[in-house]
C-alpha cells in the first residue's frame, strides 16, 4: 500500500463530501419530508436516482427486480466495494429509524470514493446499491437471490452505517460507533380459519377463528418463563372478527421471533410454531403460516470496524470499536453480513434524553442539521474503509479472514 495514496485520497474525500454537502443535505430533507413504507420508495429512488445522474453518474434504476432499487458504479476490474444504502421508513411515525442519513451516508461514501478513484487512478470497482424495505420484507435478501452481491468472493466489503442516539453509544464522548451486533429475527403472519355461526342461536355450529389466535397467544405468553432472557417474541392481532354476535371463521396475527443468532432463532420458531398449532388444535381450527422475512444476526467484521475506526480518527472523530452485547433489534444487512466481509457502523445523533429509534421524536431528532452533519463525517470514514481494502492487500485479507470465521 502506498502510504501517501492514502494520504492523498483522505485529503480528496474530505474536500469533495465538504463540497457536496449542501446538494446531500437537499436529497436528507427530501428523503425526511416523504417518508414511504417498504417496496414504495418512489420518491426516494427517484430523487436519489437524479441526483446522482446530475452529478454524471450512469444510474441502473428498478435494479435487480425491485422497483426501487438502483444500481450506480464507477471502475472495473474483479474487486468491488459496494455502499448500501437505505431509505424506507415506518408506518406511521416516519423516518423514526433515520433511513434518510443511512442513505445520506452511503450516497456520500460512494461520490467521495469516487472522486478519489479518478483523480488518483485506483483500480478496482465501487457500487452504490440502493436496498429497499429494510423495515419489513428484508430487501437485502432480495438483492442476495438476485445476484447483487455476487460473485461474492469479489465483494471485500458491503459498508453502510446506521443512526442512533448519540447517548446510547458510551458514556464517554465518542460520536459513532464501528461493531455493531443486531440479534436475528423472523417474522411470520399466523392465519386460523373456522366455520361462522349465530353466537347466541347456534354457537354449537361455529368454530371460532378467534379463540384459536387467543389460545395460541397464551401458549406464547406461558412459554415466556422458559425462555431464555436474550430472545424475544411479540406478536398481535391484525384481523380478530367483525361483531360479538357472529363467531369468526378468520383471524389473523403477526409475529417476531428474535434470538441473538440464526440458530437460536430457528430453534425459538420451532417452539414458538408449537404454541400456535396447539391453540389451533383446541379451538379445531385450521392453521396456516407465512413466513415474512428471515433477518440473519449482523456479525461485525473485526478488521473493517478497526480500519473505519483508524479512518474516522483521522477527520478528528473518536469512534467506539465495538460494544460486548447485541442491541436487540434487527436488520437484513445481517443477511449481507453472512454473505460477504460487512461493515455497519453507527452514526451518534444528538436526540432528547431517553428517546430511543422507532420513537417519533427520534424521527425529529434524525431531520436536524446536526444529525446531517453527522452522516456527512461518517461517509468520510466510509469512503475510506472502500479506498483502504481496494488499496490495501493486508487489510481486505484480514476482512475476509474475520468474515470466514465460523462463530455467530
Amino acid at each position: 500500500m502506498a502510504i501517501d495514496t492514502i494520504t492523498k485520497a483522505r485529503a480528496i474525500v474530505n474536500s469533495k463530501l465538504d463540497e457536496l454537502s449542501p446538494g446531500l443535505h437537499q436529497v436528507n430533507k427530501t428523503l425526511h419530508a416523504n417518508p414511504e413504507l417498504a417496496y414504495k420508495e418512489f420518491i426516494a429512488h427517484g430523487t436519489i436516482t437524479a441526483y446522482l445522474e446530475k452529478l454524471g453518474f450512469k444510474v441502473k434504476k428498478n435494479a435487480w427486480g425491485l422497483a426501487t432499487s438502483f444500481d450506480a458504479s464507477i471502475g472495473s476490474g474483479d474487486k468491488q466495494v459496494i455502499f448500501c444504502a437505505e431509505y424506507d421508513a415506518l408506518p406511521g411515525i416516519g423516518h423514526a429509524c433515520g433511513h434518510n442519513l443511512i442513505a445520506t451516508s452511503s450516497i456520500g461514501a460512494f461520490l467521495g470514493a469516487a472522486a478519489a478513484m479518478s483523480s488518483l487512478d485506483i483500480g478496482g470497482r465501487i457500487r452504490l446499491l440502493g436496498t429497499p424495505a429494510e423495515e419489513a420484507g428484508g430487501g437485502k435478501q432480495d438483492l442476495i437471490d438476485a445476484g447483487a452481491f455476487n460473485p461474492p468472493e469479489s465483494v471485500l466489503a458491503a459498508i453502510m452505517a446506521h443512526p442512533m442516539p448519540k447517548s446510547h453509544v458510551s458514556s464517554d464522548d465518542y460520536s459513532g460507533l464501528a461493531g455493531m451486533k443486531l440479534i436475528a429475527c423472523q417474522g411470520a403472519h399466523v392465519e386460523f380459519k373456522g366455520r361462522t355461526a349465530h353466537a347466541a342461536g347456534e354457537p354449537w355450529n361455529g368454530v371460532n377463528a378467534l379463540d384459536g389466535a387467543v389460545a395460541a397467544y397464551n401458549n406464547v405468553s406461558l412459554m415466556r418463563q422458559q425462555m431464555h432472557t436474550e430472545d424475544r417474541v411479540h406478536g398481535i392481532f391484525e384481523v380478530g372478527g367483525t361483531v360479538p354476535n357472529v363467531i369468526p371463521d378468520y383471524t389473523r396475527m403477526n409475529w417476531a421471533i428474535r434470538s441473538p443468532t440464526a440458530t437460536g432463532c430457528d430453534k425459538l420458531m420451532e417452539r414458538v410454531t408449537r404454541c400456535w398449532e396447539a391453540g389451533a388444535s383446541a379451538a379445531a381450527c385450521e392453521m396456516t403460516i407465512t413466513k415474512e422475512h428471515n433477518y440473519l444476526n449482523l456479525r461485525a467484521n473485526d478488521s473493517l470496524c478497526q480500519t473505519y475506526v483508524d479512518e474516522m480518527a483521522s477527520f478528528g472523530e473518536k469512534v467506539l470499536l465495538k460494544m460486548d452485547k447485541a442491541f436487540n433489534a434487527s436488520t437484513d444487512m445481517g443477511n449481507v453480513s453472512h454473505y460477504v466481509p460487512s461493515f455497519h457502523g453507527g452514526i451518534g445523533i444528538p436526540a432528547e434524553p431517553g428517546v430511543a429509534m422507532h420513537n417519533p421524536r427520534f424521527a425529529d431528532a434524525a431531520g436536524t442539521d446536526e444529525a446531517h452533519a453527522a452522516a456527512i463525517q461518517a461517509a468520510k470514514g466510509m469512503a475510506m474503509l472502500g479506498l483502504r481494502v481496494l488499496l490495501d492487500s493486508e487489510v481486505a485479507g484480514k476482512a475476509r479472514v474475520d468474515f470466514d470465521k465460523t462463530d455467530e
